[in-house]
């Protein structure tokens, strides 16, 4: 694996076209431009969100668009591919975003936000959500921009095909790494502020429920916690 330190990241989400790549996205531009003020002929590093990431020359650059040429490509496997993380909305939105921008930054790629008896929608905020894990990831140097979908029920998430790990506190296994085969579909369900009632922990009877350790954690607390054990 080749692991790139101390340089600066940005995003292309338009395809590449043999050695040529194209950065469209305006706010990418503005810090090119405006922020780190580069001009034609400096190397920098782009990803395209897939796994890639590659050293590339500017050829061209305005507040439109910018043109940069391949030079080196690195390319990287996503581990967390089959590991689906289900957060539900908290009361505090300001520690549901810290959650999404953590566990980012500990390699979790796909997120499932979920409505439940007793979570707390605030409406959709899901453009601000796409720019912070794109952000989180940029600032940790990853190469895959996570996947999020938004509106998914309790009930959905039972019907979903794949391993199904529920969090509760007074589950009587501790959850570890090990017990995990990244071959398979996991999905990671956290409680919100309030827990899961009872009639929605029975949806999941035939779950594996799994308790974090000894101690109440919060919600974004549980859930970074998982991503750094699964990292």
């Amino acid at each position: 694996m080749n692991k790139l330190q101390n340089i600066e990241l940005y995003y292309a989400s338009s395809p590449r076209e043999g050695d040529r790549l194209i950065l469209s996205d305006k706010d990418e531009l503005i810090h090119i431009l405006r922020v780190m003020r580069h001009s034609i002929g400096d190397e920098i590093y782009i990803t395209d969100g897939n796994g890639r990431i590659c050293k590339t020359s500017i050829l061209s650059l305005s507040p439109e668009d910018m043109e940069a040429q391949v030079l080196q490509e690195y390319e990287y496997e996503d581990y967390n591919k089959n590991l689906i993380f289900c957060i539900p909305r908290l009361r505090s939105t300001e520690r549901f975003e810290t959650a999404l921008e953590k566990c980012t930054e500990l390699g979790i790629t796909n997120f499932i936000v979920f409505d439940s008896a007793r979570t707390m929608p605030k409406g959709n905020k899901t453009v601000r959500w796409e720019k912070i894990l794109l952000s989180a990831m940029k600032q940790s140097l990853r190469s895959f921009l996570p996947v999020l979908k938004v509106g998914s029920s309790l009930n959905e998430l039972t019907a979903a095909e794949g391993n199904k790990v529920l969090f509760v506190q007074e589950a009587e296994k501790k959850f570890n790494n090990d017990m995990i085969n990244r071959n398979e579909k996991y999905y990671f369900i956290f409680g919100p502020e309030g827990d899961f009632t009872e009639e929605e922990k029975n949806l999941f009877s035939g779950s594996g429920l799994y308790n974090l350790g000894e101690n109440r954690l919060r919600s974004e607390t549980a859930i970074i916690k998982c991503a750094s054990i699964l990292s």
